[in-house]
């Protein structure tokens, strides 16, 4: 089996893709910031698509153990703050809808994601050494 069969390394080098995609599209967000009529996008979030989720699996929920809690939502459905693509804050008089403010905050988001996955990457591959006994 080679390295690059393990399932792990194959999802976070999708996840890595992914990412520079993303940062492509928030780039081309913020190089349009001035042009009239522009309306910013974004990718789907990776996973939201029914090709991750396994038949069989129930999804978890948590446990209410008093009247006065509040009931939870299993992952993946309702609304959360990170779920979906948000609607842009406010729209120029030019119709342009880029907000540098929510475009930066997407980028930032998208650097710290993108550094988990190298590390997580890095990690894996150090493991894998330390397992076949070449060290790191």
């Amino acid at each position: 089996m080679a390295v690059s069969d393990l399932p792990i390394l194959g999802l976070l080098k999708t996840r890595m893709r992914w990412h520079q995609a993303r940062q492509g599209v928030l780039a081309h967000n913020v190089a349009n910031a001035d042009t009239p009529g522009f309306r910013p996008s974004d990718l789907k979030p990776m996973g939201s698509d029914a090709s991750f989720r396994k038949p069989g699996l129930t999804p978890v929920v948590t446990q209410r153990t008093h009247k006065a809690h509040l009931l939870g939502t299993p992952m993946g459905q309702g609304s959360s703050f990170r779920n979906g693509v948000t609607k842009g804050w406010e729209t120029t008089s030019a119709g342009n809808a880029v907000v540098l403010e929510e475009q930066m905050i997407k980028v930032s988001e998208n650097q710290f994601d993108f550094q988990l996955a190298t590390t997580l990457y890095a990690r894996s591959l150090g493991l894998l050494k330390t397992a076949i006994g070449r060290g790191t």
